[in-house]
């Protein structure tokens, strides 16, 4: 972990890089946030993600815990964040550079219906990706949270069981990425992915066969 020092942003907080586009400044961290942690209302210029993976925070005075998910639209004023224990979170830039200004209005041009709050593990239906897609083996199970209407963009949890196999390869025309919350997984090509483990990959790259040895479960996002 390293300081998470950027201007505007209060201290108290570190992060670990796991993908960024140098063109943009885009990023995906995983985040630790100290006992204590306060950051006072306010917005940023990129749509942002944040995923709760251990301890409690609070936004506005209501608690939040593990699996909490939101989508942050770009402008849209959040209330004061704290943390009296700490916590760790997945956080996400998707426009640009991590950036925050104070403030206790939105922006005039913040999509406020873009916003999503939901607890992931509690709030959402699993659906097989099987009964959709042939393609896919049984065992394997996605739970969308949020989908941009227009480029199709999506964030999602998936799961597999305990040995499951998907034994073809294949790729997208999107890109991908995931961090694994919990089990592990094989892919012929690129190895194991651990608990803990991320990727990020481009469209159009093969990638497959599939094998969880005891199964998993994931936060994942494509673009498109």
């Amino acid at each position: 972990y390293q300081p998470f020092n950027l201007p505007g942003f209060p201290s108290g907080s570190h992060f670990k890089m796991l993908s960024m586009d140098e063109d943009t400044g885009a990023c995906s961290m995983k985040m630790k946030f100290e006992p204590g942690y306060k950051r006072e209302p306010g917005m940023s210029y990129s749509d942002s993600e944040l995923f709760v993976l251990e301890g409690r925070v609070s936004l506005g005075g209501q608690v939040y815990g593990r699996g909490q998910y939101f989508f942050i639209p770009a402008g849209m004023a959040q209330p004061t964040m704290q943390s009296a224990e700490g916590f760790e979170a997945l956080v996400f830039y998707n426009n640009g550079l991590p950036s925050f200004i104070e403030s206790d209005v939105h922006h005039e041009l913040a999509l406020l219906e873009a916003y999503v709050g939901v607890n992931a593990y509690l709030d959402a239906p699993w659906l097989s990706v099987a009964r959709r897609n042939p393609g896919v083996a049984s065992g394997f199970t996605v739970k969308s949270l949020r989908m941009d209407p227009v480029t199709k963009a999506n964030t999602f949890l998936y799961a597999a069981v305990p040995e499951f196999m998907q034994d073809n390869i294949s790729y997208h025309d999107c890109a991908e990425e995931a961090y694994h919350i919990h089990g592990d997984c094989s892919m012929m090509q690129f190895g194991e992915l651990p608990t803990g483990g991320y990727f990020w990959r481009p469209a159009y790259i093969n990638h497959g066969c599939f094998w969880s040895k005891h199964g998993c479960i994931a936060l994942a996002r494509i673009d498109g």
